[in-house]
This record gives C-alpha cells, structure tokens and sequence, in this order.
C-alpha cells in the first residue's frame, strides 16, 4: 500500500511545474505599442510555444523560443479591441488583452494639466484625470469607473506601506511646525536674526538669513520673515517690494531644497512611486539628495539675493522701488493696496511674549540630527545582514530605509518640542496637543494632493502613457535636451497654475518613466542614465519652484505679498525680471551643459559670476543716506 501511495505521489509531483504554468501579460496595451507577452514555469523539455493571439478583427500565432523554462516575447497590434492569449498544444488557461488607441493615454494627465490651468484647482484636476483614466481602462463604463477610482486607484496609493510611511510624516512634520510655531520658537529665531539689522545692506542680508533659517515650510518663512522684518525695513528705507521680493525668493526656494522639510516627504513620495514605475531599486530619499546640486534654480536664486543685498544694486522696477524708497522715503508708492492686517499672523507667531530661539532650534535639530542617525544606523543594519565589509558613506545611505528615520525623527521632534512647551509652562496640556493638531491639519491638504498624484500615476502607468510619448517623439527628441525642456513645461505648468506641487503631482509620473525609456531607447550607459534621470527629476521640482515663484496667483507669492504689506501687482511686476534672468541663465548654463556631463558646480560657480557681472553691467547702486535702526 505505501509503495501505491508513494508512486502516486511522484506522479502528482511531477505534475505540479505544469499546473504552475501561467501567461503574464499586462491588461491593457497600445495600439502600435509593444507590448510583453511571458509564458512561466514551462518544462524542460519544450524548446518552443506556439502562442497565439485571437481577436475580433484577425488572429495571429508566432513561435517564441523557451529558455531556462520560461518564453518571452514582444509583439505590436495594429487593430483596437479585446484579445485573447493562448498557448497551442499546452493546457494552460488563456489570457487576454485590451488594446486601447495610443492618444488615450495621454489624455488623462493632459486633462488634469488643462483643467488645473483653466480652474486652477488642482484637486478636482488630478481627481477628474483619475476618473477619465479608469473609464479607459474599465471598458469605458462610466459608473465603475467612480467605483474604481475609489476602491482601487485610491485605497492602492495610501494601502502602500512606503506611501503611509510618508503620509504619516508629512502629518508628524505638521505637527512639528505647529508645536515651536504657537510656542514662539520661530519668532524666537527670527528674532535672534533681526539684532543683526542695523543698515540697509544688513537689514537685506537679516532678512535673506532669516528666511533661510526659517526653512522647513515655506508658509511659516513667509509669514513670519514678512511680518518681523517689515518694521526694521521700513526705518531703514529698504522698499516693500525689495522685501517682499526677499521674503518670496527664500520661502520655497530654501524649502523645496532643504534635507528636511515640509516638502521632503512629498517631493521623495513621488520619486519613490516613479521610480517604481520603471522597476528602479534606487532608494528615493538617496536620489533627492543627489539632485540637490542640479536644482539650479531655487539655489541660485537664494545666492542672487545674497549678491543683490551685498551689492546694494538693483536694475529694472525694482531699482526704481529702492530709489522712490530712498530718495522720498515711500517704502510703497502712492495709491498702492497694502495689506494691513494677517489673520494667519497669529497662528503662526503664538505666544510672542515668550518667544524664544530655543525653542525652535532644539526640535529642529533633533529633526535634522535624528533623521542623519536613522539613515545611518538603518544602512549599517542593511549593510551587516548583507555582509559587507567594504563600504562607504555612499553605500550606507544607499542602503538606509529613509521613510524609518524621517518617522522616527518627526516622531522625536513632536515629544521633545511639547516636552520643552510643558516645562517652561508656556503652554498647558490641552493647548499644545491643540497646536499639535493645528500642524497636522495644516498638511491635510498635501496629503491628499500626494495620494491623488500616486493615483494619476498609477493611472499612466497601467495606461503605458510614457511608451506612447516615447514612440512618438523617440527620433526627434535627444536626451540630453530632456531635462531643460521639462524645466520649461513644469515652468509654464507652475505659473498658469500657482502651484508648485501640483505641477510635481502631474509630471513626475510621466518625465521618470518618459527620462527611462528615452535613455534606453538610445542605448545610455548607467552613467548616463542616472545623469539625465536626476536631470529631470531636479527639473520638475526646479521648474515648478521657478514658475510658482513667479505666478501672480501663488500662494506664497501672495502670502509674501500680504505678510510684507506690499502691493500685490507691485511685487510680481518687481520680481519678475530677477527670476526670469535667473531662470535662463539656469537653463543655459546649468541645465544643458550638465546633461551633457559638466559637474553641476562648475555651472552653479559659472552661474554666479554671470549674475554679478549683470548686476555691475545693468544694475545701478542708489545713493544711501546710511540710515541705522536704534
């Protein structure tokens, strides 16, 4: 009996490769679009397959060689409509295939680029691109297509642990800048700053240094450097529009670059998810500080104010601002509309009868060191279960798991900072958990941008909307070329919109993929790959920045505007002609040649000598009466 039993059971066994045979193919393809066709688990004694495609408008069966047990083949449709994949002479169960005309799949993130420029509001654009995606891919049906937007689309992008993880941060980092918000420890650093406001030239350099040290949120940078400094500003006969253009240049420039911020966890979100979409195993938080020197943009703008208070030169309207201010002792001219008052002034600076700068440095420094400590200790326990014994900075970093640390460092940020709160009696229990939660809510909004741009993405993604760009534009486009023309789109994206982050939301899915393809279609090195992939990556973020700082309908250009009392139209008409020279010496010098391999240092040094010699060349330096603040 048990020799019955055991013969029965090899012969089951040796069934089991066959009953694990399966087709894998994507659901929906492109018309004229190849797509991958893979047979899995086969024996080792069929050499080839017959598959065969099967649709309404004609059939077609090609033999596909079989190596180490598995078929692989590409094969392009020609005809639109549903198929079914099946293999000849083996028992294994059909697959099957919706082939969609390519210009389909552009339309979903064009939709939301267009609806975002038309109504500018970019949650019911992404939600709307989202809503035509999954009507193309649900057999056009309209009504499962809601259904699927919610329990697939949605719940997908948050049920990722990666995607929760900085959810989750994005929320803890709210709380982080709520807590030494209402606390006073922001005014307490702007304050520490001020001291050193005594002339015009250091009552520039104050404010340009206050907005940097300001630099995890751009709305608190605003808001707070434009109401502390508006004062000391005015004694010294510095415009309103030079201080309001100082105010605008450092808050999203200083916050989109910085390692730790409110932008970080949703700027390394949407790389992460990107670089999933072309199976990359490059960790997300590692290549965002890798395109930090290619941000040409919001770090050169941060320099040229440096060299514009330094030198005491201004051209274009801005000149005449700081000689109307000098010589008439207008900070604004006649007839401006000024903003006087702030409801948001209060919630950002709290108990300004306790400020101190303590109170602010400590809880950012545990954030900063806390997240440095968990990418180290995270990469060293990667590198010891791997074994290594060789190993750098680099390949700790590498290795590290960025979304634990930031969690833990946030997580860090929020106790000691209400620890402090407690302590010095500056706050009752119930009044910082309050001030917790007014942080947390204050990032709700980025959250949803966030889970609505993983959509989208997964939306073109399972649309194959990078391959259809990239089969039309594959023999035109070189791409060396990619990273300044996404700066230029992102840019033009930004300004119509106001919204730097929902310009990132709509074109990291499309350029990391698009960027990948291309590179490969012409066969680019590593080297060069992950140089033009970190080119267009530094350039949605760079390009978004750049247009949202000089949108009229930003907000933070009209935050900047409101918090320095300085008529709105005013600001952007006398800030406009510094970004824009900026921008395309960015362009030309940084952009371009660094895609062609020249170290993103050598641009940022070329960079800044073209803008002092514009300054000396068109910019004029007004006659000071040296005013000094008592």
């Amino acid at each position: 009996m048990q020799k019955y039993i055991f013969i029965i059971s090899i012969f089951f066994l040796s069934l089991q490769p066959v009953f694990s045979q399966s087709i894998s193919n994507s659901s929906i393809g492109l018309e004229g679009i190849k797509f991958s066709i893979s047979i899995n688990n086969l024996p080792d004694s069929i050499k080839n397959v017959k598959i065969i495609i099967e649709g309404e408008k004609f059939s077609k069966a090609l033999n596909t060689a079989v190596i180490k047990g598995k078929a692989d083949t590409a094969l392009v449709l020609e005809g639109t409509g549903d198929y079914k994949i099946k293999v000849a002479t083996l028992n294994i169960s059909h697959s099957s295939i919706r082939i969609l005309p390519g210009i389909l799949s552009i339309i979903p993130p064009v939709l939301a680029i267009v609806l975002a420029l038309v109504f500018r509001q970019v949650i019911i654009s992404l939600l709307f691109g989202v809503y035509i995606g999954a009507v193309f891919i649900f057999d056009y049906n309209p009504f499962t297509a809601v259904l699927r937007l919610i329990d697939t689309y949605v719940i997908n992008a948050l049920s990722d642990p990666s995607h929760l993880k900085i959810v989750v941060f994005t929320l803890l980092f709210g709380g982080v800048v709520g807590l030494i918000s209402k606390s006073g420890g922001t005014k307490g650093i702007a304050n520490l700053v001020t001291k050193f406001a005594r002339t015009k030239k250091s009552g520039q350099l104050a404010t340009w240094a206050s907005g940097i040290l300001i630099f995890f949120d751009d709305y608190a940078n605003a808001l707070i450097v434009g109401n502390l400094m508006r004062p000391i500003t005015d004694k010294l006969k510095i415009s309103r529009e030079k201080l309001s253009f100082i105010v605008d240049a450092t808050a999203a420039p200083v916050s989109s670059i910085f390692i730790v911020s409110s932008w970080i966890g949703y700027e390394v979100g949407l790389i992460h998810d990107s670089l999933v979409t072309i199976h990359s195993n490059e960790n997300a938080y590692n290549v965002f500080i890798q395109t930090i020197p290619y941000r040409f943009y919001p770090i050169m703008m941060l320099i040229f104010i440096f060299f514009i208070a330094w030198l005491q030169r201004d051209f274009g309207p801005m000149l005449k601002a700081e000689k109307r201010a000098n010589d008439e002792g207008k900070v604004f001219r006649d007839n401006a509309v000024v903003s006087k008052d702030l409801t948001e002034t209060s919630e950002i600076f709290g108990n300004e009868d306790k400020a101190k700068w303590y109170n602010g440095i400590i809880p950012i420094l545990v954030l900063v060191l806390g997240t440095i400590a968990g990418l180290i200790f995270t990469g060293l326990s990667a590198i010891k279960q791997q074994g290594l014994t060789d190993y750098g900075i680099r390949d700790i970093i590498g290795n590290s798991d960025s979304y634990v640390s930031l969690l833990w460092a946030s997580f860090s940020a929020c106790i000691v900072a209400g620890i402090m709160i407690l302590s010095q009696r500056i706050m009752n229990l119930s009044e910082t958990v309050d001030a917790w939660f007014t942080g947390l809510r204050s990032m709700f909004l980025a959250c949803i941008i966030l889970t609505l741009a993983w959509s989208i993405g997964s939306i073109t993604q399972d649309l194959r909307t990078a391959d259809y760009i990239v089969n039309i534009i594959s023999d035109t486009l070189n791409p060396r070329f990619l990273p300044v023309i996404v700066f230029l789109v992102c840019a033009l994206i930004s300004f119509s919109t106001g919204t730097s982050w929902g310009t990132m939301a709509i074109m990291m899915p499309i350029v990391i993929p698009l960027s990948h393809h291309v590179t490969e279609l012409y066969h680019y090195s590593y080297v060069d790959h992950m140089l033009i992939l970190h080119g267009v990556i530094s350039s949605v973020l760079a390009g978004s920045v750049f247009g949202d700082h000089c949108s009229p309908i930003s907000d933070t250009t009209i935050l900047s505007s409101m918090a320095s009392s300085c008529d709105h139209i005013d600001h952007v008409r006398t800030q406009l002609p510094y970004a824009v020279v900026t921008a395309v010496l960015c362009m030309l010098i940084g952009d371009i040649p660094t895609a062609f391999g020249l170290s993103p240092y050598i641009s940022i040094l070329i960079i800044s000598c073209c803008l002092v010699l514009i300054l000396y060349l068109f910019g004029k330096k007004v006659s000071y009466k040296e005013l000094k603040t008592v």
